[in-house]
């Protein structure tokens, strides 16, 4: 083998093994119980976590005893751990309310961010991170438990690239469970979860959020012409302020998409419906997929997704490899989930179809 041509290999072998690197992340709040995920792949060593930003001291220190954390990781806010670290991205496990000051302290470091579901509580806090993503030319991403599973994603190759099922007529997305308090969420969690000041709403905006988006990738990012939405409070006791139940309607020129929200249902259910002209497909979790056709009723055989979770995909995008585009995570995509939602609020509260 020539000199060169080895040296060229090593070289590639070396960008290859760089590429793979774990993600050197800075963490935005620990109030959001989806945080554990992450303490669990950094005590894997799938994640490098450089500084954590959490202003409240209790929970710090129970965050340090429960996975070993060095003191040196904490800062009182975002914009101090920004002056002391480089991450490759901050990840937001934080208020709703409070991803707009995450992504206003990043994006002049040129630092991407991405949070969890949904990606703003108002339109013009999601236009806000728009202008800041074009200023700053980073990335704001937003996190789907559901975006992650196989049946989900093989949903939409059958759909728009094999044609099995003709047109979308019809979506249905139920999402919702027994009740963020019933099935154990922290109080830290929960304090902000059922305040919508910080939360926006109750299961309208806690599970609606997942429709919103599956929806708007399915219809290839095109907005509802029209949202009507109802919601009910089956739990005042429980929960005072927010409604615990939604159904939203989505409008389409030439689709209907039912979003059933709740936090009333006797166990955890995350499926997804989508009629088309020709057949029916039902992903009943995150890896059971049926089809039917005029004549047939089949399981689907699922192959695995391309991206499993959040990191992976993270690091992909950050690495070049893949463009966002209308994908489940994308700044496009969840835009549109933001103005779904906030019409949703307006219907509920005025009792009327809201136009878009």
């Amino acid at each position: 083998m020539k000199t060169g041509s080895f040296l060229a290999i090593l070289l590639l072998y070396a960008m290859s093994g760089l590429a793979q690197k774990p993600l050197r992340v800075g963490v935005a709040g620990l109030n959001h119980d989806h945080v554990r995920g992450l303490m669990e792949n950094y005590k894997k060593d799938r994640v490098i976590i450089l500084g954590i930003a959490e202003p409240d001291q209790d929970l710090v220190q129970r965050y340090k005893k429960k996975y070993n954390l060095p003191d040196a990781l904490f800062y009182k806010d975002v914009p101090s751990m920004l002056e002391h670290i480089k991450p490759d991205a901050v990840l937001a496990y934080n208020a709703i309310s409070d991803h707009l000051a995450v992504v206003e302290a990043c994006a002049p470091k040129g630092v991407s961010v991405m949070v969890e579901k949904p990606l703003a509580m108002t339109v013009k806090q999601s236009e806000r991170m728009a202008a800041l993503v074009s200023q700053y030319h980073i990335q704001v991403l937003t996190n789907f438990e559901t975006t992650w599973y196989s049946s989900n994603q093989q949903v939409y190759e059958m759909v728009h690239k094999q044609q099995a099922i003709g047109n979308i007529r019809k979506m249905v997305v139920h999402d919702g469970h027994q009740g963020p308090k019933e099935i154990g969420c922290s109080p830290d969690f929960l304090k902000w979860l059922t305040d919508p000041e910080k939360n926006g709403g109750g299961a309208l905006v806690d599970f609606g959020c997942y429709g919103a988006n599956l929806m708007t990738w399915l219809m290839d990012g095109q907005a509802p012409i029209a949202v009507t939405a109802i919601t009910r409070h089956y739990k005042p006791e429980i929960y005072p302020k927010v409604d615990d139940d939604a159904t939203i309607l989505l409008e389409y020129p030439g689709a209907t998409g039912l979003i059933e929200a709740s936090w009333n249902w006797p166990f955890s259910i995350k499926d997804m419906e989508v009629f088309g002209q020709t057949g029916y497909l039902h992903a009943l979790n995150s890896n059971t997929l049926q089809e039917r056709l005029q004549d047939t009723y089949d399981n689907v055989e699922v192959k695995p997704a391309a991206y499993t979770d959040n990191l992976i995909y993270l690091a992909a995008v950050l690495r070049g490899e893949i463009h966002p585009g209308n994908d489940l995570s994308s700044l496009e995509n969840n835009l549109i989930v933001v103005k779904i939602l906030e019409a949703a609020k307006r219907s509920a509260l005025e009792g009327k179809r809201i136009v878009l």
